[in-house]
């Protein structure tokens, strides 16, 4: 039967200390390696015991092959480990969302499936939020095993986003993060905004934002999932949510204020150029017709982009106070959730 996930999957009414989230597509080779390396680190951290302080948390983002049935034979072997199957496709933000809000754990860690995030980084990214208090910790791949076509447009990105959203920080979209719990309950993730979800945390008044170097690992099984179309993707998202951050509860704000100044400069050269023909006419002077300066055309372009803005405004502010469905991802199945 399906399910959507604009509703939360599970009632947080046991919270535990960890919840680890792995948005997975195809990667049945990696997953039960994977999951026995975090469960080992689990164990040697004390977090391994009887009642279970962690749960793994798999979204199976659309997977075409046994990825879903993988995680079922982990979930059987291992209750703790716990899988949520989409209908198709919908990307890693959609990934990340759903998991965000079926996360049981104080501490939410999220980290890729394709073994290139090391579990033994947990413990570390766990203590700078219990102990140091962080809203979220994102990791640094300092040293990483990419090809140039990957790690340039990486660092060019990263750049932009620094300056954009004055965080410090050397990888925006590194997959393994750590965040407080309210922080993944607070956020709205959708579209491929995963890739700026520090911004959107900062912007949300989370303003503890720290950074920690991790380990980057050569990837072990399968082929990556993303291309180098996801840089401009990336840019146009930060562009957006830089707006939305901005302007989503006051658009009139930005469109009225844009369109008054439009109209205003149109009206005023249009007044102009009238007025002058008028004064021209009145001392017996040789006058153009209006209509044979180009200014008068663009003043009267100026003038109906004026209001084009302004109603554009008026109209979104009507439109927020209407709620929009952005999080309806179809679920086929689910595993271990309660």
């Amino acid at each position: 039967m399906l399910t959507t996930a604009t509703t939360p999957i599970t009632k947080p009414a046991t919270k535990l200390a960890i919840s680890v989230i792995i948005p997975a597509k195809d990667e049945s080779e990696s997953l039960p390696e994977l999951c026995e390396w975090i469960a080992k680190v689990m164990n040697e951290n004390g977090w391994g015991g009887e009642p279970a302080a962690y749960e793994i948390l798999i979204i199976d983002d659309g997977s075409r092959d046994n990825s879903w049935e993988v995680i079922r034979q982990l979930s059987e072997a291992d209750p703790r480990i716990k899988g949520i199957q989409f209908n198709r496709n919908y990307g890693k933000s959609a990934a990340l969302h759903t998991g965000f809000q079926a996360a049981l754990g104080e501490v939410v860690i999220t980290m890729d499936a394709d073994l290139q995030d090391s579990p033994d980084e947990i413990p570390g990214l766990y203590r700078m939020i219990k102990d140091e208090k962080y809203d979220l910790v994102s990791g640094w791949k300092k040293k990483r095993y990419d090809p140039i076509t990957k790690t340039l447009p990486t660092k060019l990105f990263n750049a932009v986003a620094r300056g954009i959203s004055g965080l410090t920080l050397h990888d925006f979209n590194c997959g393994l993060k750590a965040y407080n719990q309210r922080v993944v309950k607070s956020i709205d993730v959708y579209g491929e905004l995963h890739r700026n979800i520090p911004m959107i945390a900062k912007w949300n008044g989370f303003t503890k934002i720290g950074e920690k170097e991790v380990q980057h690992r050569p990837r072990k099984y399968g082929v990556t999932k993303f291309g180098i179309e996801r840089f401009l993707f990336g840019f146009l998202d930060m562009l957006s949510i830089t707006f939305v951050s901005k302007f989503s509860k006051r658009p009139m704000h930005f469109f009225g204020s844009l369109g008054v100044l439009s109209f205003l400069f149109g009206t005023i050269f249009a007044i102009g150029i009238l007025y002058k023909k008028v004064y021209e006419l009145a001392h017996g002077l040789k006058a153009r017709n209006a209509t044979d300066q180009p200014l008068f055309f663009l003043a009267l372009v100026a003038i109906i982009v004026g209001v084009q803005l302004f109603t554009a405004g008026f109209i979104g502010e009507i439109m927020t106070t209407n709620s929009r469905k952005t999080h309806e991802y179809l679920i086929s199945d689910t595993i271990g959730m309660r």
